[in-house]
């Protein structure tokens, strides 16, 4: 699976989030602060801008997920959800990551670099990734499209 996985700065839990999903078999496609291809145009991105890229990527169809961090979370995902087709959920735990996948189809997945631990955004990503839309929720998610 392609992850866009993007944040507006660099920590060991954003590092061990890679870590994770390319130890998942992940084709990683990073945005901002965490891409290392040395565009300091890229490296400099803030919320906002990695919100909004992540987001496009997502429904372009470049990425099939996406995984994104900022401070609180907050930001990041109100940035990604102005994408049209984007469904970004800010999550604090496994089940909410479960219930997001599950009854609202998203398709980012948001966590904050504040008050998530490593172990934390594991459980997240065993979540989100065992989880998918439930076709009774489609008419629901479809009224979220403008």
């Amino acid at each position: 699976m392609r992850v866009a996985f993007g944040s507006d700065e660099r920590t060991p839990l954003t590092d061990a989030v890679h870590a994770d999903l390319e130890a998942r078999g992940h084709q990683v496609v990073a945005v901002g602060p965490l891409a290392d291809d040395g565009d300091a145009t890229e490296t400099a991105k803030q919320w906002a801008e990695v919100g909004r890229d992540v987001g496009e990527l997502v429904a372009t169809g470049a990425a099939d997920t996406a995984v994104l961090f900022c401070w609180t979370g907050t930001g990041a995902s109100i940035a990604a959800n102005k994408v049209r087709g984007v469904r970004a959920a800010l999550c604090t735990d496994a089940a909410t990551a479960a219930g997001a996948r599950r009854w609202n189809d998203a398709n980012v997945l948001v966590m904050g670099l504040r008050l998530t631990s490593p172990e934390l955004a594991r459980e997240m990503l065993d979540a989100w990734f065992a989880g998918e839309g439930d076709p009774s929720e489609a008419a629901n998610v479809a009224r979220l499209d403008p």
